[in-house]
């Protein structure tokens, strides 16, 4: 794409703003009279040919203004807004809601979807700290009934996972117990592979159940995300883009099949870096369901050991200058969340 004069780059990124706030196409002599231009709008009306012609706005119809295309809003986000910073007075109010809710980890993720919803008045996704490579914690075995018993496995970095066994004869609750101390002693902070090298278990409990927990551990190492948590479609929905026409139906099916969600989150930021956000607009050519829309990812946790996403879906005439600077800000106080608390916690042991 060709580079911009600095006049060109005022009026692409006037006519971006403007798009957002009216849904409408722009005109020249709007631009004039809204923004009190120092300028003709036969001057105006010559620079939104020349970005027309450049591939950075369009005209829907003959007698229309313009409106942004994909490459305009690329060019918007990547020269205009990407460093922006959330205003003081909004990283205040984000941060006193969760500072209420820091110590009660399980409403880290539904607070985050809500306040990013709320912030960035569109869709918001959000994935609980996944570990990236489990590393065992504790497990505990509990005798339910008859030969059945509740095995609970926590790993480092939070995540939990719980499944009945039934064993080949009932076995009581002081010697479940023991097995359970005395693998948490051997297993504590080893990964997978460290402990599938250790000496074979010369107690047939014990070696039963340390199969069945590496087997828990490389099932969470295969998932490509923590639960997922969701917020604000109306947001989404209540967009002129989207009433009575297939793109909302399309958003909706994004929101409802997590296997598509899981895909996008897979090929987007699995290899970002942490606290780097990543804006995708348009599909990017590799998702139809996105043709009209954009999004705003970001990765947060600790690098290598736990991580999540975070991130805001919504049309492509979106409020980038608030929603990136939003959705970073956001990675940044759930990052510094995972260090405190969790990572804390397991370097207090």
């Amino acid at each position: 794409m060709n580079d911009l004069t600095e006049r060109q780059r005022l009026i692409l990124a006037l006519v971006v703003r403007d798009h957002i706030e009216t849904a409408e196409p722009v005109g020249s002599k709007r631009l004039v009279e809204h923004f009190k231009l120092d300028l003709s709008s036969a001057t105006i009306r010559n620079e939104m040919a020349a970005l027309t012609e450049m591939g950075y706005l369009r005209q829907p119809h003959t007698s229309a203004g313009r409106v942004p295309t994909e490459e305009g809003y690329r060019y918007f986000v990547t020269h205009m807004v990407y460093q922006t910073d959330l205003p003081g007075s909004a990283r205040d109010t984000i941060s006193h809601q969760f500072y209420q809710a820091r110590q009660d980890v399980e409403q880290w993720m539904p607070l985050a979807a809500s306040i990013l919803a709320h912030h960035s008045r569109a869709a918001s996704i959000i994935t609980a700290p996944h570990s990236e490579r489990s590393h065992y914690k504790h497990v505990e075995l509990i005798a339910t009934q008859g030969r059945q018993v509740l095995m609970v496995l926590v790993m480092t970095g939070g995540e939990v996972s719980q499944q009945i066994l039934t064993l080949a004869e009932p076995v009581r609750q002081e010697h479940l117990s023991a097995a359970a101390d005395h693998l948490n002693q051997v297993c504590l902070g080893r990964t997978t592979e460290e402990i599938a090298a250790l000496p074979t278990r010369s107690d047939s409990l014990e070696k039963d159940i340390l199969t069945l927990v590496l087997s828990d551990m490389n099932r969470g190492e295969q998932r490509v995300s923590g639960e997922i948590f969701l917020d604000g479609l109306t947001n989404v929905l209540a967009e002129p883009e989207f009433l009575e026409t297939n793109d909302a139906r399309r958003a909706v099916r994004l929101f409802e099949e997590r296997s598509l969600l899981q895909d996008l989150l897979a090929r987007t930021t699995n290899n970002a870096t942490v606290g780097g956000v990543q804006v995708l607009i348009g599909g990017e050519g590799k998702w139809e369901d996105l043709k009209q829309c954009s999004v705003v990812l970001a990765r947060y946790g600790i690098p290598g050991l736990v991580t999540g996403t975070l991130g805001v879906f919504g049309p492509m005439r979106m409020p980038y200058a608030r929603t990136i600077p939003t959705v970073r800000f956001m990675a940044d106080l759930l990052s510094g969340l995972v260090s405190e608390t969790m990572v804390g916690e397991d370097n207090e042991q």
